[in-house]
């Protein structure tokens, strides 16, 4: 509907400390999600499935793999403005500074956007787990005669100190912004939502940070060099201004901020009716095709476990566990509650016994629970990461705990009959 009026600009996010250590060697739009995805590839499907196709994806830290996943997977028609570029953080004559907030990267990245021809702006972040038609927004947008609209969803009293909240009119104009407003400060903040959200007590609007801007509205207010954020100054600052609308969005969203929320958006994944669907056939979720052959699994006893492509599975049991592509899993493992991310390739099983290296994947007899394997780590045989409230938040070589979660780290290697629990 509105495929050659719109350009998006996806958010990269900063260096990611909250996702740490899953961010220490890759961007936050780089994480890998649901086996076979990675995080960037949730905005880019919407943006597909509503026929905006001319993206540009903003990111800095550890850009290398997700400059990879973008070439490797988002190839459109030379017959077509189509198109998913990776715009990095650059140092011109003008400027040499790294992007200071979300609105300083898309100041500084304008002048690519410039180049092309668009009457909307559709800004959206890269670490969030959503389903949504655009149109519905822009259409929105362009019936309210607005100048900016912004992405809402209802929250209740106790989520609504973690967000912007935004108190709005019965025309749905936004007349107050408060970012993350205490508890005792909510009174008033109240909007009108459906009968649904009210009887769950969701009646405060929060930012989802996603944004709709007309260009020239836009362009006049990157002219402002003091102002780097889009949630703490940009909004707030135009709503006495401009003519700033909110956009309800009442399906699932989760933000996919830190590690536990991370955790957590993957487990429910596994369970029988998840609250984001993989599986709509007119919504799809796209990313890099892999010749991979079909999974194998022997004797093993799965409940809630979701297995990717090209996998070996020999364990005694999985039990609500994320497999992720090439995982190999040995006889009489047992993995509960875990995230298992997979491998970047296959080994020759000849050269590791004559280095004798650990095999990538997890070994004969060992349990693991409450836990993130990243891609690539060498889980040897008979070992115990048990993790739980129990556990200290700590910080090791080969691993990280956060909030009861242990987190493996990228590559690392566990020896055999190795404990944490």
């Amino acid at each position: 509907m509105y495929k050659n009026k719109v350009l998006a600009i996806i958010l990269g996010g900063g260096q990611g400390t909250r996702l740490y250590p899953l961010t220490e060697t890759r961007s936050k739009p780089a994480v890998p999600i649901a086996g076979k995805y990675r995080l960037v590839d949730i905005p880019i499907s919407n943006c597909i499935n509503s026929d905006i196709t001319r993206m540009f994806v903003l990111t800095q830290f550890n850009s290398a793999s997700l400059n990879r996943h973008i070439k490797n997977t988002y190839n459109f028609s030379f017959f077509t403005s189509a198109f998913v570029d990776v715009l990095a953080a650059e140092q011109t004559i003008e400027n040499k500074n790294w992007f200071q907030g979300t609105a300083d990267a898309v100041r500084q990245s304008m002048r690519h956007c410039l180049r092309h021809d668009f009457d909307y702006a559709l800004i959206l972040s890269g670490d969030q787990l959503y389903q949504m038609d655009y149109n519905d927004m822009i259409t929105a947008h362009v019936e309210n005669n607005a100048e900016i609209t912004v992405g809402t969803i209802p929250v209740t009293q106790k989520e609504a100190t973690a967000f912007g909240i935004m108190k709005t009119n019965d025309a749905g104009t936004i007349t107050t912004f408060v970012e993350k407003p205490p508890l005792d400060q909510l009174e008033g903040l109240d909007s009108e939502v459906s009968a649904e959200m009210q009887a769950e007590g969701r009646i405060y609007l929060a930012s989802m940070g996603i944004y709709v801007f007309n260009r020239d509205v836009l362009v006049k207010l990157m002219e402002d060099e003091t102002t780097v954020d889009f949630g703490k100054e940009i909004i707030p600052q135009s709503i006495t201004d401009h003519r700033v609308f909110s956009h309800p969005y009442e399906g699932y969203w989760t933000d996919i901020g830190t590690v536990s929320s991370f955790f957590e958006a993957n487990i429910d994944l596994t369970r029988e009716s998840p609250k984001f669907n993989f599986h709509l056939r007119n919504k799809p979720i796209f990313s890099r095709a892999r010749m991979l052959p079909p999974s194998k699994v022997f004797q093993t006893d799965m409940n809630g476990a979701v297995i990717s492509d090209g996998c070996i599975i020999y364990a005694k049991r999985l039990a609500n566990t994320m497999v992720g592509i090439r995982s190999f899993i040995g006889k009489d493992a047992e993995l509960e509650n875990t995230l298992m991310m997979g491998s970047d390739y296959y080994e020759d099983p000849e050269e590791l016994d004559q280095q004798k290296i650990i095999p990538m994947g997890v070994g004969e007899g060992s349990i693991i629970k409450n836990a993130i394997l990243d891609r690539n780590v060498r889980i040897g045989k008979n070992v115990q990461i048990i993790g739980g409230d129990h556990l200290e938040d700590q910080e090791a070589e080969t691993y990280v705990i956060k909030d009861g979660l242990v987190v493996v780290r990228y590559k690392a290697v566990i020896p055999d009959n190795f404990v944490i629990k």
